[in-house]
C-alpha cells in the first residue's frame, strides 16, 4: 500500500490542447478516491497518467515514496480494473489470475496461494475452470478484479468498472468495490461518471470540470456545501435549484434577506423545499410534471417569472396533482448563494 500524490500535474496535447490544468491531489494510504465528472472533464487522462498509459506534459506523480513520471506501467506496481474486463477469453478464470503473477516470476506455490485467496475473497471459486464467455457480466467483472487482487499492488485503479452492468448488477457490485476495498485497505483511485457510485463509494470525493478540480471532500461535505455552482449543479438527483437572486426578488416580493455581497444566484436542495404555508420565502406556481420515483415524487414546478422549472421532492406518493396550483417555502437556512461571474459558492 502507498499513497499517491500529484504535484503541478498538466496535460497538453499536441495543437496546445490542455486536458488537465496545474493540478494537485494528494490521496492517502489506504484511502478510496473517486473522480467524478461529466465527459471529457479529464478524469480519466488522470487516471491514464496515475498508470503511466499516458505521459505528463509538467508536474511529478508520486506513489509511496517513488516519482514515477519517467517509469512503465508495469513498474509502478499499480493494478488498473477497466470497464471491458480485460479477460483472455481462451484462458480459464484461473490462468487469467496466475497470467501476471506467472510473467513476474512468482513461485508456483505462492501463484497457488493468491489464486486460492482471490477466488475465496470474491466467491469465484466454482468458476475457476471455465473460460470467460461462460460467465455473466458480473462474474467477469470479479476474474477482473480477481487478476488485480493476486497481484497485491500498491494501489488499484479503477476506470468505470461498472458501466457495462445493468442498474441491479451494478448496485450489487457496487457493494463488493467497498467491501473488498475496506477489507484489503489498498489505496483505490476510482473514475465514474455515475454521482450515485461516486456518492456510496467515496471516502472521498474529486469533482472535475474542465481539466481542473472544483471540490475535494467527503461526498455528504460536496452535498451539503458546494464549493461552486458547478458542484452545486453535479451532485445530487435530483440537481440543486438555482434560481437568479433578481428573478426571485420580483417573483416572491415582500421582504427578502440580506444575502452575502456578490450573491446572484441562489440555490437550495429539491428536498429542502417544503409544500405549504411556513417561514422563508413563499412561491406560488403549476406542477408540470410528477415523477414517482418508488418511495418519493419529483414535483416540476413553473413558476411564472423564472426560467427554469424548481423541483419539489416529497416522500411517498406526490399530494397534489399536474397542472394544479401549489404554494411552497424556500426555508432561509436552507438557502445557498453563489455568484454568477466566479461561479463559486458566496459565504
Amino acid at each position: 500500500m502507498a499513497s499517491i500524490d500529484l504535484k503541478s500535474v498538466r496535460k497538453v496535447y499536441p495543437g496546445n490542447v490542455t486536458a488537465i490544468h496545474a493540478l494537485d491531489l494528494s490521496i492517502a494510504d489506504g484511502e478510496l478516491v473517486v473522480l467524478v465528472g461529466p465527459s471529457g472533464c479529464g478524469k480519466s487522462t488522470l487516471l491514464r497518467m496515475i498508470a503511466g498509459l499516458e505521459t505528463i506534459t509538467d508536474g511529478t506523480i508520486s506513489i509511496g515514496d517513488d516519482v514515477v513520471n519517467k517509469k512503465e506501467p508495469a513498474e509502478r506496481d499499480i493494478a488498473m480494473v477497466f470497464q471491458n474486463y480485460a479477460l483472455y477469453p481462451h484462458m480459464s478464470v484461473r490462468q487469467n489470475l496466475e497470467y501476471g503473477l506467472k510473467n513476474r516470476g512468482t513461485p508456483r506455490d505462492e501463484i497457488d496461494r493468491r489464486v486460492t485467496e482471490a477466488a475465496r475473497i470474491l466467491e469465484i471459486e466454482q468458476f475457476l475452470e471455465r473460460k470467460p464467455r461462460q460467465l455473466s457480466g458480473g462474474q467477469r467483472q470479479r476474474v477482473a478484479m480477481g487478476r488485480a487482487i493476486v497481484r497485491q499492488p500498491k494501489a488499484f485503479l479503477f476506470d468505470e468498472p461498472l458501466s457495462n452492468l445493468d442498474a441491479k448488477l451494478r448496485g450489487q457490485m457496487r457493494i463488493e468495490i467497498r467491501r473488498l476495498q475496506r477489507s484489503l485497505k489498498t489505496t483505490s483511485v476510482y473514475v465514474t461518471h455515475d454521482q450515485l457510485e461516486a456518492m456510496t463509494l467515496a471516502d472521498r470525493l474529486v469533482v472535475m470540470n474542465g481539466g481542473r478540480i472544483e471540490q475535494v471532500g467527503k461526498p455528504i461535505e460536496l452535498y451539503d456545501r458546494p464549493a461552486s455552482l458547478f458542484v452545486a449543479g453535479f451532485i445530487g438527483s435530483p440537481p440543486m435549484n438555482l434560481i437568479p437572486v433578481e428573478a426571485l426578488v420580483a417573483v416572491a416580493g415582500g421582504t427578502m434577506p440580506d444575502f452575502p455581497a456578490g450573491t446572484d444566484i441562489v440555490g437550495i436542495r429539491p428536498d429542502q423545499v417544503l409544500l405549504g404555508s411556513r417561514d422563508g420565502i413563499t412561491l406560488s406556481g403549476t406542477v408540470e410534471l410528477i415523477e414517482p420515483v418508488g418511495g418519493e415524487s419529483h414535483l416540476y414546478v413553473r413558476v411564472e417569472g423564472i426560467a427554469q422549472a424548481l423541483i419539489l421532492v416529497q416522500q411517498g406518493r406526490a399530494s397534489v396533482g399536474e397542472a394544479e396550483r401549489v404554494d411552497f417555502i424556500l426555508p432561509l437556512a436552507a438557502l445557498h448563494g453563489f455568484n454568477r461571474e466566479s461561479g463559486r459558492r458566496v459565504e
